[in-house]
């Protein structure tokens, strides 16, 4: 364990350099090492070796690195990640990409307001969970209603044992509960869409001003964007905080893990299926249409657990094709090379 994190125990060899990275810029990455900051470039073996983008560095990697000169690396390989939250890239491409690796703790920000959505948190919990990251709900702006009881119970109804929090970052109110459960030096990611007031809360959690904020407007409570790019930050407490831009598009990549731990009422419900293969319709003993039927089990999540089992289903299936296309592309790389050397070889004779 150090400044930046649990330290992986990969071995470090002569004239290497194990660092962390907090920054991705286009071609570039900020890496913090023992020997402080570095400013990094890949090595042509990773970019030649990466199938897909998700291969390469992303916030919060840990990467082996040699130096170039003072101040300035080049990463050699990135160590395996313990956790990898990641999404569909956002338009129609199928590729994953990769919000940011080895986070200990997600915290799902929702607003109180115009903003608060139980389907759109479905949607945060079953990344988390497929992430292979603890999540925590935290409702901010608590002070624009008279009244959080029945959205707390609207989330009490999807959370099961998921633990929340609502705060105001403003003044403060609800924050101590939250801060009680964030150990320093684990990492954590917040997630939400823009004007939910993430950037307020991080300025609450590390106790001053360490990101603007932005106004909301008045007519949908919606806000600008603030930040504007991925950044792993060490804040005074020791806790590591993750900072990304507000997704309006999260596309899942994987989730069979996470809709099992998401929606754990649907799966123990269809354990009790007189039939293992049902199909959840018309089928004799079906514990799932029971349940609709007697209105144990809400019609809306049932709709959102199929939206995002077909979201699911339809993105492992363009995975494929996409992992097919990046191989054929990766050995027409190869065969291209290998004629150029021996077309080289003999030129020379």
């Amino acid at each position: 364990m150090n400044e930046w994190g649990k330290v992986p125990t990969d071995k470090v060899g002569t004239n290497e350099q194990l660092g962390r990275v907090t920054a991705v810029f286009q071609k570039q990455y900020r890496v913090m090492t023992a020997d402080g900051e570095t400013l990094s470039e890949l090595s042509g073996k990773i970019r030649f070796d990466a199938l897909t983008k998700a291969e390469l560095p992303a916030v919060g990697d840990w990467v082996i690195q040699t130096e170039r000169e003072a101040g300035k690396g080049r990463i050699e390989r990135v160590l395996p990640r313990t956790s990898q939250f990641s999404r569909k890239a956002a338009g129609t491409e199928t590729e994953e990409q990769i919000i940011c690796a080895n986070v200990d703790v997600a915290l799902l920000v929702m607003a109180f307001g115009h903003d608060f959505n139980v389907r759109r948190l479905e949607r945060y919990l079953t990344l988390a969970w497929e992430a292979g990251v603890t999540p925590l709900i935290v409702l901010t702006k608590k002070s624009l209603i008279d009244s959080v009881d029945d959205s707390l119970s609207e989330i009490e109804a999807i959370a099961f044992g998921t633990p929340y929090f609502a705060v105001d970052s403003l003044t403060g109110d609800g924050l101590g509960a939250l801060q009680e459960v964030l150990q320093p030096n684990e990492t954590i990611v917040l997630v939400g869409s823009s004007g939910v007031g993430k950037s307020t809360l991080v300025n609450a959690l590390a106790g001053e001003q360490l990101m603007e904020t932005g106004g909301v407007r008045e007519d949908d409570e919606r806000g600008r964007h603030t930040t504007t790019h991925r950044e792993l930050k060490r804040l005074s407490s020791g806790l590591l905080l993750v900072d990304t831009p507000g997704m309006r598009e999260l596309g899942l990549w994987d989730g069979t893990e996470g809709l099992a731990s998401t929606f754990s009422d649907i799966e123990t419900l269809a354990e009790s299926c007189r039939f293992r293969d049902c199909q959840h319709g018309e089928e004799p003993g079906c514990a799932v249409h029971a349940a609709l039927a007697n209105g144990s089990l809400s019609h809306e999540r049932w709709e959102s657990f199929l939206k995002l089992q077909r979201e699911v289903a339809y993105a492992e299936r363009k995975q494929n094709v996409a992992m097919q296309a990046a191989e054929k592309e990766k050995w027409k790389k190869i065969h291209k090379q290998a004629q150029a050397w021996t077309k080289l070889k003999y030129q020379k004779r």
